[in-house]
């Protein structure tokens, strides 16, 4: 992992999505932003940007946040992907995909981050 990984986000509340975004600037990482699945499969396939990780709401409208990890993992298999739930979900994650609970803090969404880019599939 550089400095220089370039995250995706997709999350629809625009104050959240904002919020993750100025965190992750702060921590130094190139960040793409995408307010639901459709924009981001359409980041992902476009292929002239350069994804180091995905951080996804769980809730998103339309292509939830589960369905995009699904559909990404076709598209791109090796990319690592962060699901953010306000949910206590009980469910089954494909190899790669990891969950962080919200309300998160600063120092957890650091960890995990960096750790996911760390850690290869």
């Amino acid at each position: 992992m550089t400095a220089a990984s370039t995250i995706l986000v997709v999350e629809d509340d625009a104050i959240v999505r904002m919020l993750i975004v100025d965190v992750l600037e702060e921590l130094e990482f190139k960040v793409l932003e995408a307010e639901d699945g459709e924009t981001a499969l359409g980041l992902i396939e476009d292929g002239a940007n350069v994804i180091d990780l995905m951080m996804t709401d769980f809730g998103l409208p339309g292509i939830t946040g589960k369905e995009l990890a699904q559909q990404t993992r076709t598209l791109r298999p090796a990319l690592p992907i962060l699901l953010a739930s306000g949910y206590a979900e009980n469910i089954e994650l494909p190899p790669g995909v990891q969950m962080i609970a919200k309300p998160f803090s600063i120092d957890q969404l650091r960890d995990k981050v960096k750790g996911m880019l760390a850690t290869p599939l």
